[in-house]
């Protein structure tokens, strides 16, 4: 529903508003016209995790996989019997992404959803190998303080993901993949 403006006086600051704002907009944002814009502009980082693990349920049923919510919080889906934890990111200035807060919790499997202005990428990790990568150093602790052992996270730049990442997805489709895989193991 339209939120309507009654008084005749805002009506007419809101035209002058709207003439002005092309002139303020950022045009050159690569995030302009995409249809991901809307999750680059979620100011909190708690909504815009929210954000990502709805729409990567809604993109999974989407896919014929069936996705409930997770009985509680130590993962954010169920999707065919598998507790998926998501890690939702968009480019950071390096271009690449940094999924943030991995904790060792009782999930089944990662996954990095990456959203840049009109691509995305997909990697569906078993939680045991996020582990294995964390304690060899191939993916680093998030924090320093006290030994930085409470999460960890993981930086992918997609042009030149580590090959030791490639058998768990990359574009959408691969890991879209690796995930309907994974969900046919159990």
């Amino acid at each position: 529903m339209a939120v309507q403006i009654h008084d005749a006086e805002v009506r007419r600051l809101a035209a002058a508003a709207n003439g002005l704002s092309s002139r303020y907009r950022q045009s050159n944002s690569p995030w302009a016209g995409s249809p991901f814009e809307w999750l680059k502009n979620i100011p909190s980082s708690r909504t815009r995790g929210k954000a990502f693990e709805e729409l990567f349920a809604e993109w999974c049923a989407a896919c014929g996989l069936t996705v409930a919510s997770s009985p509680d919080s130590d993962a954010d889906r169920i999707v065919n019997g598998l507790h998926i934890e998501i890690k939702g990111s968009t480019p950071w200035q390096n271009g690449g992404y940094k999924f943030q807060q991995i904790r060792d919790q009782n999930y089944n499997v990662v996954v990095c959803l990456g959203i840049s202005p009109f691509d995305a990428h997909c990697w569906a990790i078993p939680k045991a190998t996020v582990m294995q990568w964390w304690q060899e150093g191939k993916i680093s602790s998030q924090h320093g303080g006290a030994g930085g052992s409470d999460t960890a996270w993981l930086s992918v730049n997609p042009p030149v993901a580590p090959a030791w990442l490639q058998p768990y997805g990359g574009t959408l489709g691969a890991g879209l993949e690796r995930l309907q895989s994974l969900t046919r193991q159990i």
